[in-house]
């Protein structure tokens, strides 16, 4: 079946630099719309609309007497909007390429449905009248929509960064176990990092900030206990990082090791702002940054482990113990 897309492919082509802007703006659009969130909630706008998908029972946009707060809300609501646009933009330059990169159309069509997805349980917690675990759910699927977006635009880079770090045999050298050691670093970050955001929600739930002036129900946690429980989790994976840079050789991994340093990088600041946010009663722009940082986070240890897995695969035979193969020269004068 001929569909619109394939009749523009039939007809036109876009270069691998427009699909790479493309899928590096969806992942700057599902951080922004993490951040938009956030004003939201730290502004008490979270009901600024009283109803969804109508703004109010009765009009689609705010009117003059729901103030700043309707205002607030249905700006972030129009940002879906923009998102839906930039993720087609994704869909389309990556059909419309000379060589097939269906790992990006994938992604752009799981950014598709997970927009609809969040659309919806962002309806849900107006329903709700903002129930702490329905907010972290809306939070959740924010999450999962900048990992879609996040292995996108790495697989639109994948070229690239193939390039950058070789396809050689400099890995060789670390053998079969080391092989194994990296990637199991690099999931267990991945894990942990994942853990230390859920814990996160847990935190915020507990916490002032519920998105709206009236009686909001918190989730019925010590928010000190779940701090310091969010805290701990924090160490792990600065532990974790930190070893897996050290595990990274020099040779072939250069890309996954700078990406690790910036990643740490990025770790160490957020947890700045987190232990100040903690001791200072929770200052609304701390608790921005706080959020941004946690998105800057997750992208950043998502892109460690994408890089650090393409380039283990690269190395897959020297990785697993294979021996180097002889150059041409060297047997002939053998």
């Amino acid at each position: 079946m001929r569909t619109p897309l394939s009749w523009l492919a039939g007809r036109y082509s876009l270069g691998a630099r427009s699909v790479r802007l493309a899928a590096l703006g969806s992942v700057v659009a599902s951080i922004a719309i993490i951040v938009t969130g956030g004003i939201v909630r730290v502004t008490g706008s979270g009901l600024g609309c009283t109803d969804w998908p109508m703004c109010t029972g009765e009009t689609l946009a705010p009117t003059a007497e729901m103030g700043v707060h309707g205002a607030i809300e249905f700006g972030n609501r129009l940002l879906t909007g923009a998102l839906c646009a930039v993720v087609g933009w994704v869909i389309i330059t990556a059909r419309l390429q000379e060589k097939p990169m269906p790992a990006v159309l994938r992604g752009g069509w799981a950014q598709f449905w997970i927009v609809v997805l969040n659309a919806v349980v962002g309806g849900v917690t107006v329903w709700m009248r903002l129930s702490p675990y329905i907010v972290a759910a809306h939070f959740l699927a924010a999450t999962l929509l900048l990992t879609a977006a996040v292995y996108t635009w790495h697989a639109a880079y994948a070229d690239a960064d193939a390039g950058a770090d070789g396809t050689g045999h400099g890995a060789g050298g670390e053998g079969g176990r080391s092989g194994a050691r990296i990637r199991s670093l690099s999931t267990a970050l991945v894990a942990v990092t994942a853990l230390l955001v859920l814990v996160g929600t847990l935190a915020t739930g507990s916490g002032p900030h519920a998105g709206d002036s009236s009686d909001v129900a918190r989730m019925p946690f010590n928010w000190t206990a779940v701090t310091i429980v969010h805290g701990v989790l924090a160490g792990a994976v600065l532990v974790l990082a930190g070893a897996l840079l050290s595990a990274l050789p020099k040779d072939g991994f250069g890309v996954a090791r700078r990406k690790a340093v910036a990643f740490l990088a990025v770790l160490l600041g957020q947890g700045l702002v987190g232990l100040v946010q903690s001791v200072t009663a929770l200052p609304s722009l701390l608790v921005m940054l706080h959020l941004l940082g946690s998105a800057l986070v997750w992208t950043g240890v998502l892109q460690v482990h994408f890089t650090v897995k393409r380039a283990c695969s690269s190395h897959s035979g020297p990785l697993s113990g294979a021996p180097l193969p002889r150059a041409q020269g060297a047997a002939t004068h053998a």
